[in-house]
Parts: structure tokens; C-alpha cells; sequence
């Protein structure tokens, strides 16, 4: 009866050894240029807009309010088009 616990528990480290995952290593990161504009869009990492710097912070105002569909309401002046007279 020992044999047989003794090789059931051999058998069951040596399975759980072959299921071990290897360490990944990190690979180098790639540096990109970028250029420097006059007005850059700082993003978070989920890809939405940072709201601490200024020019997303003037984007976010020129915007206005929007409906629940996401269409602009038309009844606040920042939606609405400037008429021109003649």
C-alpha cells in the first residue's frame, strides 16, 4: 500500500511540475519620436482624454451638453450653429 501512495504522489508532483508555466520575460519597449504639436491630446491608458491638462480641458467646454442617445442638445447655445445675417 505504500508503493502504490508513494508512486500516486510521485505521479501527481511530476503532473503538476509539466503544467508549470515559464516565467515571460519582458521584452525591450520601442521608443517612438513623436513630434511635438501645438496642441497635444493627452490620453489615460484606456485611450480616454486626461482631463488635469488644459487642452482637453477646452475641448471638453467647446463640446456642450449632449442627449442621452449622444447627439448634441440643440437647446444650449454651445450646440447650436451661428446664424449668418444677409
Amino acid at each position: 500500500m505504500k508503493k502504490i501512495l508513494s508512486l500516486f504522489m510521485a505521479l501527481a508532483f511530476l503532473t503538476t511540475v509539466s503544467f508549470a508555466q515559464a516565467a515571460k520575460t519582458q521584452q525591450p519597449t520601442k521608443t517612438k519620436k513623436e513630434t511635438t504639436t501645438t496642441k497635444q491630446v493627452h490620453t489615460k491608458k484606456d485611450g480616454s482624454a486626461d482631463m488635469r491638462y488644459k487642452e482637453n480641458k477646452m475641448q471638453k467646454k467647446q463640446e456642450g451638453p449632449k442627449k442621452k442617445d449622444g447627439t448634441p442638445d440643440m437647446r444650449y447655445k454651445a450646440n447650436k450653429t451661428p446664424k449668418k445675417n444677409g
